[in-house]
């Protein structure tokens, strides 16, 4: 499967868009609510990776883990928010965030039919497998809605989206 390419490059401004999301609670009566991109993130240093889907292999083992392992690293280079996106639902997205350990360390955001991530050109399309439509493996630092930095995965595992990789780029 070829990697698609990203329609934005460093330096361009990221498009708006709306991801949903379940903020961290240990209240049993969660509701997902709404994450405006161009207005949420304003202002912000973020770091945002996307995963194929919530704990599928790589992602649950090898790409999730060191974000939250280097959290303070991410802190002390001046990250505001850090984010991880898929397609799957904001409760699927909540619940693997909850297995995790991510507490309201890490968004774990839901982008639904990988809608935004096809504006941005990183859909993947994994009919083939019955997957659907799915967010590719990709990552992007934001600094004030600007872009500094954005990859996708060449092939299979976590390379230039990883935890190491973006802390370098900060």
């Amino acid at each position: 499967m070829t990697p698609p390419t990203p329609t934005l490059q460093a330096g361009d401004t990221v498009p708006d868009g709306t991801f949903r999301y379940i903020p961290y609670t240990e209240d049993p009566q969660r509701h997902s609510q709404s994450l405006d991109i161009t207005e949420d993130l304003k202002g912000k240093k973020v770091v945002l990776f996307s995963v194929p889907g919530a704990f599928t292999p790589t992602c649950h083992v090898n790409h999730l883990p060191p974000y939250l392992q280097h959290y303070d690293d991410f802190k002390a280079k001046g990250v505001d928010i850090i984010a991880v996106v898929a397609a799957n639902d904001p409760f699927v997205m909540s619940g693997w965030g909850r297995f995790e350990g991510v507490k309201d360390k890490i968004l774990c955001l839901s982008d639904p039919e990988a809608e935004w991530s096809g504006k941005i050109g990183l859909a993947l399309d994994m009919s083939q497998l019955h997957f659907g439509i799915r967010t590719a493996r990709y990552a992007i630092i934001i600094d004030d809605l600007v872009i500094t930095y954005i990859a996708t995965e060449p092939g299979p595992g976590v390379t230039v989206t990883g935890a190491e990789a973006l802390l370098a780029e900060l």
